[in-house]
């Protein structure tokens, strides 16, 4: 079963990429519920291995790409996020002191933070894309102008995948000029 979720998370992270045409030193932000992904409610049935499916197969790609990853973490930590540090000094995030668990924070927050060069916790971001894997809820983690994307891969393993993009606000009214 990993092996497919493997090649689902492998497949969503570069359609994902090749829609949102980011650049280097972005954020993308991803929630992933490992209960989801076998079946479970969300937020009962956490299992890091799926959790591990999914980081080794989008880490790589994340990283190959120079991006940040911003890993969100579940509910009880109030959907903080796991970023390297260089990333939230970059961008000004202030850092929070926690550490996320499979039971606070969830499984694939818990893998993010065993795999990350130097990991920190900060309570939001603004990424440039998303994938939210089992109804994680990734969009107050996203830009203000949230742009849906349907990717070709509908499902990891049992949860259901979502995508999105984002874009600069149009500002200046009926007189304004837009690329």
């Amino acid at each position: 079963m990993y092996e497919e979720v493997k090649k689902a998370s492998l497949d969503a992270i570069n359609e994902l990429l090749a829609e949102a045409k980011l650049q280097k030193g972005q954020i993308v932000v991803v929630g992933c519920s490992s209960s989801e992904i076998v079946g479970e409610i969300i937020g009962k049935g956490s299992v890091p291995e799926a959790a591990e499916a999914v980081l080794e197969a989008i880490l790589p790609i994340i990283n190959k790409n120079s991006l940040y990853l911003a890993a969100q973490c579940c509910e009880h930590l109030n959907r903080a996020l796991v970023i390297e540090r260089e990333a939230a000094v970059i961008y000004g995030y202030e850092i929070v002191m926690a550490v996320p668990k499979a039971k606070a924070g969830g499984s694939f927050a818990t893998a993010a933070f065993l795999n990350f060069r130097d990991p920190v916790l900060v309570e939001h971001v603004k990424a440039s894309a998303g994938l939210d894997i089992g109804g994680t809820l990734i969009g107050m983690h996203l830009r203000d102008v949230a742009i849906p994307l349907r990717l070709n891969t509908k499902k990891i393993g049992e949860a259901f995948v979502s995508a999105a993009r984002t874009r600069p606000k149009y500002i200046g009214g009926a007189r304004a000029q837009y690329e």
